[in-house]
């Protein structure tokens, strides 16, 4: 398994613990609240959703909407399946939300540990935001020591965009600090959606979890239907 299927197999089944869905709402629910899956297709999501069901960890209903009663007589339309979490999915969910090991400081991997932090213990999360805060000191780190011994060779655009990359790193630090603060005073944070995945950015404020390189405060495009 690659990584991105692992993290998208994990972020289906924390979806899918809130309520069952169809895969259009899986989907249009990874674009718009996990930000880490803006760009991806059904031929990725399917795969993984068959790949769950054959594990035992998801099961397929028929639709119960109206709309899913009149898709057969309706120009030989399928019904729409809905997906459900079953309990073997829902311990095997709970056991990836235990693990802090380092995957769960990458980049997209803690983007979506995150998304579900609602749903983890208190002493998971304030190892993956140590664990997070570690990598990005010691990338950091590395990023000031290349600036340093390249800064004479390099043009003044270049240099900007350098350090403009130290500036986005340092900034996560600094919100990293933060969120370990409160979680070590016992604080949950303010304005957190119930169902247990609201995200947070890195300016502090509710919203869709940033990638690398996004610009803080940018707005998820919204899904068409396929």
């Amino acid at each position: 398994m690659s990584r991105r299927s692992g993290i998208l197999e994990f972020a289906v089944l924390g979806l899918l613990r809130e309520s069952p869905m169809h895969g259009y709402e899986l989907r249009k629910r990874l674009n718009t609240s996990l930000g880490v899956f803006r760009a991806f297709s059904y031929g990725t999501l399917y795969p993984c959703l068959k790949t769950l069901v054959a594990n035992g960890w998801l099961i397929e209903e028929p639709g119960n909407t109206p709309e899913d009663a009149l898709a057969t007589p309706l120009a030989g339309r399928r019904a729409k399946i809905v997906y459900r979490l079953t309990a073997e999915g829902k311990e095997h969910f709970e056991e990836l939300l235990s693990q802090t090991g380092p995957d769960a400081y990458e980049d997209e991997h803690f983007a979506a540990r995150f998304a579900f932090f609602g749903q983890t213990s208190r002493d998971v999360r304030m190892r993956v935001l140590e664990g997070r805060r570690s990598r990005l000191e010691e990338r950091l780190e590395k990023m000031r020591a290349s600036l340093a011994r390249t800064r004479e060779r390099l043009d003044d655009y270049t240099l900007e965009l350098q350090r403009h990359g130290m500036e986005s790193v340092e900034r996560e630090v600094r919100w990293l600090n933060e969120l370990i603060e409160s979680e070590r005073a016992g604080r949950d944070l303010k304005g957190s959606a119930s169902g247990g995945s609201a995200q947070q950015n890195t300016n502090g404020a509710p919203g869709v979890l940033p990638r690398p390189g996004d610009t803080p405060g940018t707005d998820t495009p919204g899904d068409t239907t396929p």
